[in-house]
């Protein structure tokens, strides 16, 4: 039965945001034509604030005032990126769909277009995120790391010699920008561990079943969500606010899933990095196998908490 209401699809306002929303509501009309569709820009925290440490303005701060209007029953449904999203949600809501993920490894841009192997002494790399400055400061100690937010064509301008010579960001955002061919480097995810979630787009919605979550059930990617869910396992037995650089990325092979991930000093100092695999249905296994292999190594000492 055709709603006389559109559905309304909440979300970021910047460039790659609506684009990921998008993304969904193609999918969506293609599965769904019978429906209308609006999208509703949602202001968060984290765009507000476009300057302040990511770190000290606490988790959620792209998605809290999404969920909010999620919750008030303003928007029938969230398009977030799925590494913004803390593992715990909100009581009410639930993660309906994932796409396909896109590529979910870092890159980095610099000024010279050369490996990162091939830079000189001193020369500075911006990012802010504490998992990135670890795994880089780790493998090129040589290197100088500064702060660096905005959005991607903002850390993209600022990196080409105004505040840095280059920058470190996720794949999946200059893929679907289409920026490859300001990509030098592509990093690879044993040594550079994404996030939980990097290159997943993910659609929240409230728990109630009704035509919405049998919408998205129709655009679900069953294997990429096989493996965020062992990605975010691992977030989840880290404990709620864990400050501590990290990173976990699953891949599937057949039927075995494999899980790797990593656990840092923000230094760099101190990096501990270990895998476990299993079947596709023993995520939580896996998860907690990864977990206590990196606790047995030491890395207890590196968790620290909001």
């Amino acid at each position: 039965m055709v709603q006389n209401k559109p559905i309304k699809i909440g979300t970021r306002g910047s460039a790659l945001a609506l684009l990921q929303t998008n993304l969904v509501l193609r999918k969506l009309q293609e599965y769904h034509p019978e429906y209308d569709y609006e999208i509703v820009q949602v202001r968060t925290s984290g765009d507000i604030n476009s300057t302040g440490s990511l770190q000290t303005m606490g988790l959620g701060i792209f998605v809290k005032e999404i969920e909010r209007q999620l919750l008030e029953g303003n928007i029938d449904m969230a398009v977030h990126s799925l590494k913004d999203l803390p593992t715990e949600i909100p009581e009410g809501l639930e993660i309906s769909a994932v796409l396909e993920r896109e590529d979910p490894r870092d890159i980095q841009v610099n000024t010279l277009g050369v490996p990162l192997n091939d830079l000189p002494h001193g020369f500075i790399i911006g990012t802010s995120s504490p998992r990135r400055k670890s795994q880089i400061s780790s493998a090129y100690p040589h290197l100088n790391i500064i702060p660096l937010r905005g959005n991607i064509e903002t850390r993209l301008n600022k990196s080409s010699g105004l505040e840095c010579n280059g920058a470190i960001l996720a794949a999946a955002g200059l893929i679907r920008l289409n920026l490859t061919h300001r990509i030098t480097e592509f990093l690879p995810v044993d040594q550079f561990v994404p996030p939980p979630g990097q290159g997943v787009i993910a659609i929240e919605t409230r728990t109630e079943h009704s035509y919405i979550t049998e919408c998205l059930t129709s655009i679900d990617h069953t294997q990429t969500r096989t493996a965020i869910t062992a990605e975010r396992l691992f977030l989840s037995n880290l404990g709620g606010g864990c400050q501590t650089p990290l990173g976990a990325h699953a891949t599937i092979s057949g039927n075995n899933l494999t899980l790797r991930a990593f656990l840092g000093s923000e230094d760099g100092i101190t990096t501990y990095n270990h895998s476990a695999s299993g079947q596709l249905y023993e995520e939580q296994t896996i998860a907690d196998s990864v977990h206590t292999q990196l606790i047995a190594a030491g890395a207890e000492n590196l968790l620290k908490y909001e």
